[in-house]
Order: C-alpha cells, then structure tokens, then sequence
C-alpha cells in the first residue's frame, strides 16, 4: 500500500506529525504536511487528519517470480536470553523441508547481547542465524521487530518463514505477511512439501477441529505458517557444528 497527502486539502494543523510513532512526517515551509523515509505506511495518521487530506492506495501487484526466493526460514524465539523451546523445535522441522527442497536453512535472533544463543540454533539444524541485535529490541516491541525482520525479508527473499504460534508469533507473523503481501497459515500442526511444485503444504484444524486443512500459497513469497509449540519434537544438537 502508499500513503499519500493531498496538498490543497492540508490545512497545515499538525496533527499527524504529533500522532506519527515513526516520525515520519512533517511539516513543510509552507505549512503542508509532507511524509518522510522514516513513514513505514502504519496508517496512524489517516484516521487522525480532520480534513481527509490523508488517504491509502492499495497497489495490486501481479504474480511474483518464485523462483527468486530460496531458502527455510525460522523466527528464534528468545526471552530473557534464552531461546524458547519452540524455536529449537521449528530449526529441526526446517531441516526436514529445507533437505527435501535443497536450500538451506536459515533463522532470524532479534534481542540484545544475543549473539551467544546462534551456536545453539547452528547445532539445532540451521545453516545460518541472521543477528540483529539492538538495545531497543531486548524485550519484545511489534513495530521494531516488524521492520526489523520486513526490511531482511525483503532483502533475502526466504522460500518458508515460520513462525512459533505464541503470543509472540501470533503477534508478529500476520503483520509481516500483511506488510509483504503474503499469505499466512496459522496454528498450523503438520508442514510436509510437495516436492512436485516446491509447496509449503500447512495443515491446520478447521470447522472446530472437526476436519484437518492443508493449505498452500502458490503465487506468493515466502509461504508463512505458526506452528503449535510442542507439535514438532526438538532436535537433537550436534557439538561438533561450529
């Protein structure tokens, strides 16, 4: 989506520069609001503008070029400087997917003075754990954590990202797919491949659990899930990965 302003509506009130969590407004010399880098389009400010100078524009994108994206992605779940059960579990289950599709497992560690716990996820199963450490990401915060991993997303174009359906991932998962454009599968208790058309099969309870769902996401990348914690057993480590 884009926001945009219109110029001969602003009334120059100052508003959405007060409201704006991102600083990503401003006004300009002639006292018209004017958006800067920093807006990352969260739309605070459209429901504040008395004026309705402030609008969105949906923009309908065609089907991507999947085979641009490759990988298994996890999010490493870590609170308070350890990293939860579930995170190991979800680098086991990728190592499954990822040696079937032939790509390489991959997770993303957010928090502060973390950098200790990406032994632990390599000798879980993964190839590579992205560090991005901060003091502002120590404890959790939605926008921060959004951005954060959006802008890596965006950037590597993982083929899978999963996430823990914790009060964390439930939180994080559906605002990343929603900012990416992608579809999202959540609680989902099985993850298998069609290795036939390199689908991510989510398979979920439905209908009050009466009927199992298996869902895929053809045309959108990456194809994102929750899984329950305690779905999928945790891995065994292996010291001698380094």
């Amino acid at each position: 989506m884009a926001i945009s302003i219109d110029r001969d509506l602003c009334n120059g009130c100052g508003l959405c520069v007060e409201i704006c969590p991102f600083n990503g407004v401003k006004l300009d010399e002639e006292n018209i609001a004017v958006l800067l880098d920093a807006c990352n389009e969260c739309g605070a400010c459209i429901d504040e503008c008395p004026v309705e100078a402030i609008s969105v524009t949906v923009i309908k994108e065609g089907i991507i070029d999947v085979s641009k994206y490759s990988g298994v992605w996890t999010f490493a779940e870590q609170r308070d400087g350890k990293l939860t059960r579930v995170a190991r579990q979800l680098v086991g289950k990728a190592r499954q997917l990822a040696d079937i599709l032939g790509v390489r497992v991959e997770t993303v560690l957010l928090g502060h003075d973390i950098a200790n716990l990406a032994q632990e996820l390599i000798q879980c199963g993964a190839d590579n754990v992205y560090i991005i450490d901060h003091p502002l990401l120590e404890n959790y915060q939605t926008d921060l954590y959004t951005k954060a991993i959006y802008d890596l997303t965006i950037e590597k174009k993982p083929e899978v990202f999963i996430f823990g359906a914790t009060h964390m991932g439930r939180d994080l998962a559906p605002r990343l797919a929603q900012r990416i454009t992608t579809g999202l599968t959540a609680d989902c208790t099985e993850l298998t491949i069609d290795e036939v058309e390199r689908l991510l099969l989510q398979t979920r309870p439905a209908f009050g659990g009466n009927i199992m769902a298996t869902i895929t996401c053809k045309n959108h990348r990456p194809q994102m899930a929750t899984v329950r914690p305690g779905v999928f057993r945790e891995p065994e480590k292996d010291p001698s990965c380094i």
